[in-house]
């Protein structure tokens, strides 16, 4: 089995062409594929962007610091 990383242009028509080894092309392939849009120079890659974008999204518990039960026969 050998894994292929590629990054295709799809045709106008929404065809994807993957490019094969030379050994392969003379018999039936299993092909398993993850689709995922690659970003274009000048593209925005979102809103999020430099240091405290994340502010007020990300919260503890106010119990984090606790000791775990899990644990406890270890704390001696």
């Amino acid at each position: 089995m050998s894994i292929i990383n590629a990054i295709i242009q799809p045709d106008a028509d929404g065809t994807l062409h993957l490019p094969v080894p030379q050994a392969w092309r003379d018999r039936p392939i299993l092909v398993k594929a993850e689709l995922e849009p690659v970003a274009v120079a000048g593209e925005s890659q979102g809103t999020l962007r430099g240091f405290g974008c994340l502010r007020g999204k990300i919260s503890m518990s106010p119990d984090f610091d606790e000791p775990l039960d899990d644990f406890r026969e270890y704390m001696g």
